[in-house]
């Protein structure tokens, strides 16, 4: 069997690369795409994968050999839509596995996409008017093309239904992994020196941008009576930023609000393991990587209660509302307060993540790609 993959997520990053390793920084779709292109080359040694780049290959990827090979394919305008289309019906597949829904749409072969959320049907006001654009027309039609849908949440695949009416067999829920750091050698001493913090903290990872919800999470912070922990913010800069980078001041908590945009995937898990609690307060998530990422370290987690992230938490976090200040305030309050609840939630957490990992995910993709390719 002859599989292609779309592997342009793996190698483009919106954010750039790392300054320390010079690797792409993945996040969301792309972080998917990159850990299940590595799971997918170690499990499969019987079929053939093609897997399309529009550039070489990073670092990173896995090595080719007989039955995993790279193709660069060279288009500066509509990549997948025109080269990558192209390129692929000339390799004669037997089914094609785009990990997001910007997919080829004119394949003489069968196609599996994946869908991680659908965020701009609820929320359209929180993207830019030609990414909405793309999302919906391209996303419809992907759907529309899509032989399989491959999703990462009960959550979304009940959002997939709804907006698209699309039928519950042509869906998979495959839960995603967590991403393996090889973390920096610091201790704690020196890890704080580096960042220049100084109090206790309270932890945010992820991009900055409406749907994360961060200038409510800010006034939520506001309120704490705890006036002795601070609130350390990282990720990059995403898009309509910039209320969110004036919040502290709005808000009356300049000095105590620390926002970090060139963290190193090596410093992150420090972050996590020195960090008093983790919070993650979005409107909507697909599903919530960083939920389980602060439970592999033994961070506890404070989260939303709505889509997927209660999926993500399990009974190893507590919950709040995310349009409701106060109740982002009570639950982080109880956090700071209750050293008790916070080892609980540490512990559950320990034995929650146990549930997903990468190479279960990529064993249910490519039963999926083998089912479709025979329907």
């Amino acid at each position: 069997m002859r599989i292609g993959i779309n592997g342009y997520e793996a190698v483009v990053s919106r954010f750039g690369n790392d300054p320390k390793t010079n690797l792409p920084i993945r996040v969301g779709s792309a972080e998917v795409c990159f850990e299940l292109l590595v799971e997918l080359s170690k499990i499969d040694s019987k079929n053939e994968y093609i897997i399309y780049l529009p550039v070489k290959p990073t670092a990173d990827l896995p090595q080719e050999h007989p039955n995993w090979k790279y193709k660069v394919v060279k288009g500066a305008r509509l990549w997948t839509l025109m080269a990558l289309n192209e390129a692929a019906n000339k390799d004669k597949l037997d089914v094609f596995f785009n990990p997001t829904h910007y997919a080829p749409l004119f394949l003489n072969c069968p196609l599996v996409i994946s869908i991680l959320d659908v965020s701009y049907k609820y929320f359209p006001e929180l993207f830019k008017k030609k990414d909405l654009y793309k999302l919906s027309l391209w996303g419809k039609f992907s759907v529309k093309k899509a032989s399989s849908i491959i999703t990462i949440s009960g959550s979304s695949k009940d959002d997939i239904m709804k907006e698209y009416g699309v039928n519950e067999a042509k869906i998979s829920i495959i839960p995603v992994g967590i991403k393996e750091i090889i973390k920096e050698k610091m201790n704690k001493v020196s890890f704080l020196k580096k960042y220049s913090i100084e109090n206790p903290y309270i932890l945010f990872v992820g991009t900055l941008q409406p749907r994360k919800n961060v200038e409510r999470l800010i006034e939520a912070f506001s309120k704490l009576k705890n006036t002795d922990i601070d609130l350390v913010l990282v990720g990059k800069k995403g898009w309509q930023y910039e209320n969110i980078l004036k919040a502290p001041e709005k808000f009356g908590v300049s000095s105590r609000v620390d926002f970090l945009h060139n963290v190193s995937n090596e410093d992150l898990p420090l972050f996590y393991e020195n960090a008093v609690c983790f919070v993650l307060p979005s409107l909507y998530e697909g599903f919530g990587l960083p939920v389980l990422e602060a439970m592999k370290y033994g961070c506890p987690v404070a989260t939303s209660d709505v889509s997927s992230l209660p999926e993500a938490g399990g009974d190893a976090a507590v919950y709040f509302d995310p349009e409701d200040v106060d109740s982002i305030s009570a639950k982080l309050a109880e956090l700071v307060d209750n050293k008790e609840l916070r080892s609980k939630l540490v512990q559950k957490g320990y034995a929650h993540i146990k549930k997903f990992s990468w190479e279960k995910s990529a064993e249910q993709v490519l039963k999926t790609l083998e089912t479709t390719q025979h329907e």
